[in-house]
């Protein structure tokens, strides 16, 4: 099978070339540093040629809605048309629990993607799963005052990177199946907590300090709203294990 993965440089989307290589799949990543803008569609026909299933792996670093709504509207309009032109077969795409109840801030562009997904033409699988592992040092010193480094209140249940990867390759193997079960960590956790272990795993010294983000997204990411419910599937690695061997910023 060939996999292309947009995405594929990303933090999720390099395990998933990593997975889909060691099973023995043909892969092509879909990135600027290959070739493709996915924001435009540059490269796009020429990369799919032969391609059976896209993984969409992608990602803007933005908590603004209409920033995020502009950059996934364009990456998946360009990915589904190139793929219809192309003859691809299915189309995978990463999703985060909770975008349908929460679709503010960066959630926004994902609920729109997964929109554009569902009425694109190509058949699909969603999968939804929580943050990552890796959220706590993308977190750590975005916003800082003075000596603190502040982070939102939020409850997660994070999840590993590579564990999300070997679920979308799995996904990738079979046949289109729409939403697929929804995939969460081991455990849930306070995201201050989260970020004042991964600081101290990795050197970083100073206070870190929970703010309540004001509107409906921040009370998301308090009250629960984002974290996902029974009828789930878990990743077996916990935070406390990934902590081990994180690299340093």
């Amino acid at each position: 099978m060939k996999i292309a993965v947009a995405g594929g440089t990303g933090t999720v989307g390099r395990h998933v070339v990593d997975v889909a290589a060691a099973r023995g799949h043909a892969t092509v990543v879909l990135s600027r540093s290959c070739g493709v803008d996915l924001r435009h569609g540059a490269g796009l026909a020429a990369a799919l040629t032969g391609v059976d299933v896209v993984v969409d792996a992608t990602g803007v670093s933005t908590q603004a809605a209409e920033r995020s709504r502009e950059f996934f509207r364009a990456v998946t309009t360009h990915l589904l048309r190139a793929e219809r032109e192309a003859g691809v077969g299915h189309h995978v795409v990463l999703s985060i629990v909770g975008v349908d109840r929460a679709p503010h801030g960066y959630y926004a562009g994902k609920a729109l993607q997964e929109e554009l997904v569902r009425a694109g033409g190509v058949p699909w699988t969603l999968l939804r799963t929580t943050q990552f592992h890796e959220f706590a040092r993308q977190v750590l010193g975005q916003v800082r005052v003075g000596p603190l480094d502040l982070v939102p209140v939020m409850r997660s249940q994070p999840v590993a990177a590579r564990e999300v990867a070997e679920r979308l390759v799995d996904l990738a193997e079979a046949p289109p199946a729409g939403p697929a079960r929804d995939l969460a960590g081991p455990q849930e956790l306070r995201l201050v907590d989260m970020v004042r272990a991964y600081a101290r795993a990795t050197g970083r010294r100073g206070p870190v300090l929970a703010v309540p983000l004001p509107g409906a997204f921040g009370r998301a990411l308090r009250d629960g709203t984002l974290i996902p419910g029974g009828d789930v599937d878990h990743g077996r690695q916990s935070f406390a294990q990934w902590l081990t061997t994180a690299p340093a910023r």
